[in-house]
């Protein structure tokens, strides 16, 4: 007999969802997190579809502060770079924002693609398919979190390479996502982003369509 939802479960998950939030290294308290959470968080992952049931995934779980300083200096050096491709009040605003929490979380998990040498089922026209397989298992791991009252942080301003690096990963292995995890002193009721108006948030009209793209809902 299949497994049905009711109505109850669709608003709890709808919440999670709803309040799920990048968390940056302003939030994470001192609190350690146990390997029973973090087990918790990581099978969430495994329960995402993959193309092909290729399973493309690797997770490195960081509690090591020479490999997270050694990524930290990454950020610091991408970071650099990044704050000059900005200009005006918008590099003020870039300056003033906190965007990782390597080394304030206990853990960090770095989450790779692992591409495989023979033909996958449903990747042999669109050659990305195996990346967002590991996406989708990143965004497991996320609500999984956020149901555990635990945050992740996303940290996408990081030279790969220098992580690969650090942690002695296969050279074929692809960096989808470092991320950093641990409890917070505080969910925003909004993502920070938002709150500082740093894009204009989008509206259904502006995204949704009906057959065509000249068809706005």
């Amino acid at each position: 007999m299949s497994k049905e939802f009711n109505p109850a479960d669709t608003h709890i998950l709808k919440e999670i969802m709803q309040y799920r939030r990048d968390v940056r290294g302003n939030r994470f308290t001192d609190k350690s997190v146990s390997s029973e959470v973090i087990d918790q968080i990581l099978e969430a992952a495994l329960y995402a579809p993959s193309v092909g049931y290729s399973q493309p995934w690797q997770f490195i779980v960081i509690d090591d502060q020479n490999i997270k300083q050694k990524v930290f200096n990454s950020f610091t050096e991408e970071n650099a770079h990044a704050k000059a491709l900005f200009s005006g009040k918008k590099q003020q605003d870039y300056a003033q924002l906190k965007l990782e929490g390597i080394l304030e979380s206990p853990i960090n998990i770095a989450v790779f693609y692992q591409p495989s040498e023979k033909a996958i089922l449903g990747q042999t026209s669109m050659s990305d398919m195996g990346r967002f397989s590991v996406v989708c298992a990143i965004q497991n791991m996320w609500l999984m979190a956020r149901s555990l009252n635990v945050g992740i942080g996303w940290v996408s301003i990081v030279d790969p390479e220098k992580v690969k690096a650090a942690v002695n990963a296969p050279q074929n292995s692809e960096l989808i996502a470092y991320l950093c995890v641990g409890y917070v002193n505080e969910f925003l009721d909004e993502p920070e982003l938002k709150s500082k108006k740093w894009e204009e948030e989008k509206q259904k009209g502006d995204i949704i369509f009906k057959n065509t793209f000249n068809n706005i809902i």
